[in-house]
């Protein structure tokens, strides 16, 4: 089991940045694999906005190339997505997820999620 604790959302106007972070906390015997960040607006179905690999090969949705960056830290198991030129269509409640093996089982978690509301 993978602990996920996300911080950094926030209010902001649009134009602006904000910066999501995702702390991963897990058995050392525990690795963890992909790591991504989706997005919730109210009454709409929950979208992958970014993915990283292990490797740190990534992947963005059409809606947020050229403003958002994914990057993660392996050394202290955190990822981060670096949201620019922020839209009012950006707000949502952000979650972070992570895909993990220990020995030959695989699952997956999800974090709490956070609130970020970008103001028109």
């Amino acid at each position: 089991q993978v602990q996920l604790v996300e911080s950094g959302g926030g209010l902001v106007q649009a134009g602006g940045s904000l910066r999501l972070s995702c702390a991963a906390s897990a058995s050392n015997l525990l690795s963890i694999d992909a790591m991504a960040w989706y997005r919730q607006a109210p009454g709409k179905q929950r979208e992958l906005v970014a993915q990283i690999t292990s490797g740190g090969s990534t992947t963005l949705a059409d809606s947020v190339k050229g403003r958002f960056t994914i990057s993660r830290d392996n050394a202290k198991n955190t990822l981060y997505l670096q949201m620019n030129s922020l839209k009012p269509e950006d707000t949502a409640v952000y979650y972070c997820n992570t895909d993990y093996h220990i020995f030959h089982r695989r699952g997956s978690s999800w974090g709490q999620g956070t609130q970020v509301t970008v103001s028109s």
